[in-house]
């Protein structure tokens, strides 16, 4: 298991030829105490080893919700050595029917690593539509293309954990059906970019905590 868990790291150096690298110098820890701007986080001025180091992706992700699935990430304002280096990782648990709902990364190409269970994961084309789609087991590995739409779910008998690499410190996460629906838009406004109906578009939104 240890070794398995080290993969992920291994891959996102995959990703680093196709990551925009601007540093000059060897490292930027970012100080989370200045805030973010448009080209990253200051530099922290006294870096330890600790800055380097994170143990947020040891512990399983609570999975007793709705979509019964945990997504713990390891991205800049969660482990502030990778600010500026191009990378970050996360932690996906799904409970037995449990699913990372369709989503998207705006700014990084994404690997997934399973290490439990069995995953169904795949991709949307943005020029065709095409559904781009595997069941993964562990060992298996799937890429999904900077900025796609692309989700995950467990359609095994157990428990299944992945472990994932990003091509970006900061690669963002918008869950398509939150960015829809819960937020404070007019339900008349939402029917009409979805083509849904109002009694549906309004039971998405109570259910996802969006209002209007």
């Amino acid at each position: 298991m240890a070794s398995a868990m080290l993969l992920p790291v291994l891959l996102s150096f995959l990703i680093l030829p196709f990551s925009a690298l601007a540093l000059t110098q060897d490292f930027c820890v970012a100080d989370l105490t200045r805030g973010d701007t448009p080209a990253g986080y200051p530099c922290k001025a006294n870096v330890t080893a600790e800055d380097f180091y994170y143990h947020g992706l040891a512990t399983a992700g609570n999975t007793t919700n709705f979509i019964k699935s945990a997504a713990t990430f390891a991205f800049v304002d969660q482990f502030p050595g990778v600010n500026g280096l191009g990378i970050s990782g996360a932690r996906l648990d799904l409970a037995v029917g449990g699913v990372i709902p369709l989503h998207t990364h705006a700014v990084a190409s994404e690997i997934i690593f399973v290490v439990e269970g069995t995953i169904h994961a795949g991709f949307i084309s943005s020029e065709t539509n095409t559904p781009y789609t595997k069941t993964l087991y562990p060992g298996d590995i799937m890429v999904f293309p900077q900025g796609l739409l692309h989700y995950q779910y467990n359609d095994g008998s157990k428990p299944a954990v992945a472990f994932v690499a990003l091509g970006s410190s900061n690669p963002g996460f918008q869950v398509t059906s939150s960015a829809l629906f819960a937020n404070n838009l007019p339900s008349h406004v939402v029917e009409k970019v979805t083509l849904l109906d109002d009694a549906t578009v309004k039971k998405l939104k109570s259910v996802l905590g969006g209002s209007g």
